[in-house]
């Protein structure tokens, strides 16, 4: 990560677009696993995280810039855990429904590349205003 205050935004991002890589990999192997007997689905959960972290910093105040200066991005770390443990859609035990990662694949890739576009955007607008 960039230690600077001028690269607040692009380090919540990297951490999101980080977070948002991972559960790529972790619907893949759900994917990869639809066929497995007793192979139960996993998730991420990181964007809660990072909406509580924003409304629970110290500043009191409706600024975003103050709330993600303040935010501690170490602290942030992305949640891997087993949907509906107990539930099973099928006889062999695996609950995972290759429709629904295909859609959930298909979410997080667009959310993905939305992050990879506001980081560029990010450091666009830094390198007008170093070029001034």
């Amino acid at each position: 990560m960039i230690g600077s205050d001028a690269y607040n935004y692009i380090n919540v991002l990297n951490k999101a677009a980080g977070a948002s890589w991972t559960k790529n990999e972790i619907i893949a192997n759900n994917i990869a696993n639809v066929d497995t007997p007793d192979f139960k689905r996993k998730d991420l959960n990181f964007e809660s995280l990072l909406a509580e972290a924003l409304s629970n910093t110290s500043l009191h105040t409706k600024n975003l810039d103050k709330k993600v200066a303040n935010l501690n991005l170490a602290s942030l770390k992305p949640d891997v855990y087993t949907e509906y443990s107990t539930l099973s859609y099928r006889y062999d035990g695996n609950n995972v429904d290759i429709d629904t990662e295909q859609a959930y694949l298909a979410d997080n890739q667009i959310k993905y590349y939305a992050l990879l576009d506001s980081m560029t955007h990010e450091f666009n607008r830094l390198k007008t205003v170093l070029n001034q």
